[in-house]
């Protein structure tokens, strides 16, 4: 028998075989959401709080409320995934209703809302029904099994997937068969490898070592990990775990407790454990932190190398969790403040991608781009000064222990009343210390320079120096860099109602404040007051009036800055003397000597890169086409040999101010907008997605500085553009989570494209 005549006869055996396999949830199905449904549907801000990125969350279903409401008078039941109930069971009586389960003889809610979608197909690259809603901010009204049918009549556009380039056809059947399968689960484990288990021993070892010194240590720790996406080194690509307080001790299986925020109290008697991290990885989330046998000796090193001493471990409670600085502080400030720093890059980012993944409680009191700088410990005073420190220690107490409606203004007024009490007392015992100089300015690692990038309620975080030199810099000490984590991250709760959240947005604007003042001591006495003034124009005088504490204007700085514009010469100075810690060149937006690229890649990526440095440094105002871009564009560049370079085009508004919680349109200044071209993905939220040759972006830029209206610019998207409807949109979509795979495998996780715009 021939080998050809061989291999048919055995085809047609097994091949009914095959066919007759059934399918699997881990092998079939979830690759099919992941490729079209965690994009929309993963974390707290999914619509009807569908997560599609696990079996855990596909069997426990939706929910009618949303988690982000900010005008909730009352605190809403926590639903966090994995973590609020362990069995679907338990899901139902918190109300979560089945996408699962057939209704009598109608099919699945899933399967009717894919439906909805597979007959409603969009247009081919063109723009959306302007009827069709697509905001952040819209009104999901998450239909029950009975409540489809009339929700289907008024809304036939609003089929899944919603608003974009549906399923392939075979995936669609596939999911169907699913479906009408009774929608069979498997939830694989995913077991840790043999190196990841033993430095999993070693770390439970040290968190649950005994003794009252390693108990408040272990406790610290917990509460600045707890929502890492840890990762060890030797370990398996793609493995991440995070830190969980379980009533289970190490070797038995994980029973966490969940606690409404990780510094309430936990039980008598609790364990901390490493377990995986279950679900698709999202990018919006993924905040990742490294473990190592070298970052476990660092710890020993900075923790309990010294002979400080703790007779009883603190209790749980809200002055606890108010007062951090009093609850921790046996533990060495120098330790504290010091492991923070180590990977500063980790604790700004959680203030970003923390418990929220919509942040305009976070974000909406930054400006849309500043860089970080760090204060050395051997020159903060809380840490090398002991009588200074007891008398601050009491004043840094942040609010949203408590919430109530009525007690807001009296509780806002006596919290900011002891920050401003603080700020004097900072004032004076700096005015008396040295004058600060370059050596105040931390130079530990790379994290000791960052770059904050904000598109409306989302923002980004990266090492390095990017952009242009921005309006504000701020100059993080141990009291501002440990009150934002505690303030943002620990003791925010996204559950909570209007009361808590005001409470947490006024108390970062003190923060923020706080930190940009620090900044002026760097330059010289007499242009403080200026630079000031040119961050709270307008209705910010009044803020400086109202709520902020006078700044220092006489006590001089030690950097001798030259020139009229000391913040630009400090900034000059900075990536100078900084420059091997850098992580992040720029020649794109900073470009000195005409040559704006990097040295180090392809000529004809060098020519798109001077090309796109056109399109920095100008206002909109100048160049009409920032006011046409949205806030976070992705460039996706194909080159000569077939491969691609991905650029982030960020446009960066401009505010008078953004001391208020209310009113930000009222200081908006759109024509002060510029652009920062850039490398690489750097928003988890693209809001659009340009793809074009490398030899077509000079003709691209020329388009866009010929844009000066709405339909020059629909010119530009017709020809370049990738919108939601293109037949190829989430091949060009993963293609940039692909990117991030090649350039930061650690980093990579599925993009969102709950802001995927529709131009």
């Amino acid at each position: 028998m021939s080998c050809r005549l061989l291999l048919s006869t055995c085809l047609l055996f097994i091949g009914p075989v095959l066919a007759a396999e059934p399918i699997s949830y881990s092998r079939d199905i979830q690759p099919i959401f992941t490729q079209y449904c965690v994009a929309c549907h993963a974390c707290l801000d999914a619509p009807c709080q569908l997560n599609l990125g696990s079996a855990e969350g596909v069997e426990r279903g939706a929910h009618k409320l949303p988690v982000y409401q900010g005008k909730r008078l009352k605190a809403q039941d926590s639903t966090r995934l994995f973590l609020d109930a362990q069995s679907t069971a338990a899901w139902r009586r918190k109300d979560f209703f089945s996408v699962l389960e057939p209704q009598g003889s109608q099919a699945a809610l899933l399967a009717r809302m894919l439906e909805l979608g597979h007959i409603t197909a969009l247009k081919a690259n063109a723009k959306l029904p302007a009827e069709l809603d697509i905001s952040i901010k819209r009104d999901n009204q998450c239909p029950l099994p009975d409540e489809f049918a009339a929700f289907a009549r008024e809304n036939p556009q609003a089929g899944m997937p919603f608003a974009v380039t549906g399923l392939a056809e075979a995936d669609y059947q596939t999911l169907q068969r699913w479906l009408a399968q009774g929608a069979p689960v498997d939830q694989p484990a995913v077991p840790a490898s043999a190196a990841e288990a033993a430095q999993i021993q070693a770390w439970e070892q040290l968190l649950n070592a005994p003794g009252a010194r390693e108990s408040l240590v272990a406790r610290w720790l917990y509460e600045h990990l707890f929502l890492a996406h840890l990762y060890f080194e030797g370990g398996e690509p793609g493995h991440f775990f995070q830190l969980l307080r379980s009533r289970t001790p190490s070797g038995q299986a994980i029973d966490p407790i969940a606690t409404r925020r990780p510094n309430e109290e936990p039980g008598s008697s609790f364990y901390y454990r490493l377990a995986p991290v279950q679900g698709v990885i999202v990018h919006k989330t993924h905040i990742t932190y490294p473990l190592s046998a070298n970052k476990l000796a660092r710890v020993r090193e900075l923790f309990f190398s010294g002979d400080w001493q703790v007779d009883a471990v603190p209790g749980y409670g809200s002055p606890r969790r108010a007062n951090p600085f009093e609850t921790f502080a046996a533990i060495p400030a120098q330790a504290r403040y010091q492991f923070m720093l180590d990977n500063a890059e980790y604790f700004v980012r959680s203030f970003i991608r923390g418990p929220v993944c919509r942040g305009p409680i976070a974000t909406d009191v930054i400006r849309d781009n500043f860089w970080v700088v760090f204060q050395d410990p051997q020159h903060d005073l809380y840490l090398s000064d002991a009588n200074y420190r007891a008398e601050a220690t009491p004043l840094l107490a942040m609010p949203g222990q408590l919430d109530e409606i009525g007690d807001l203004l009296g509780i806002w007024l006596s919290y900011r009343d002891k920050r401003n009490q603080y700020e004097v007392l900072r004032m004076h015992s700096y005015a008396e210390a040295p004058a600060p100089s370059w050596a105040h300015i931390w130079a530990g690692n790379d994290n000791a320079l960052l770059s904050i990038f904000r598109q409306h309620d989302s923002a980004s975080v990266q090492k390095g120096l990017i952009g242009e030199i921005p309006q504000t810099l701020w100059w993080m000490d141990y009291p501002l860099l440990e009150r934002t984590y505690y303030q943002l991250v620990v003791n925010f709760d996204v559950f909570g109602n209007v009361s808590h959240q005001a409470q947490t947005r006024l108390y970062f604007d003190l923060i923020r404040n706080g930190a940009e003042v620090n900044f002026l001591r760097l330059l010289p006495a007499d242009t403080r007051k200026g630079y000031l003034s040119d961050w709270y124009q307008d209705s910010g005088k009044l803020k400086l009036w109202l709520d902020y504490q006078e700044i220092d204007s006489q006590s001089p700085s030690a950097l001798q800055l030259p020139g009229v514009d000391a913040k630009r010469s400090f900034a000059e100075a900075l990536l100078v003397r900084f420059g091997s810690l850098n992580a992040r060149p720029d020649p794109i937006n900073r470009c000195g000597s005409g040559h704006c690229y990097r040295p180090a890649i392809s000529a004809e990526l060098q020519r798109a890169e001077q090309a796109l440095s056109r399109l920095t440094g100008k206002p909109a105002g100048a160049l009409e086409a920032v006011a046409q871009l949205p806030e976070a564009t992705l460039l996706r560049i194909e080159l000569a040999d077939g491969r691609r370079e991905v650029y982030s085009l960020l446009r960066n508004r401009a505010h008078s101010n953004v001391a208020f919680m209310l009113g930000e349109h009222l200081r908006y200044l759109s024509a002060l907008d510029t652009l920062t071209v850039y490398p690489g993905v750097l928003s988890s939220y693209p809001n659009f997605i340009f793809s074009l040759t490398a030899d077509a972006v000079p003709e691209f830029v020329a388009a866009l500085e010929r844009s000066r209206d709405g339909a020059a610019f629909d010119k530009v998207v017709e020809r370049w553009g990738i919108r939601r409807s293109h037949p190829q949109f989430w091949r060009y979509l993963h293609d940039l989570s692909a990117y991030i795979q090649e350039t930061e495998p650690v980093e990579a996780g599925v993009l969102d494209i709950n802001r995927y715009q529709n131009l």
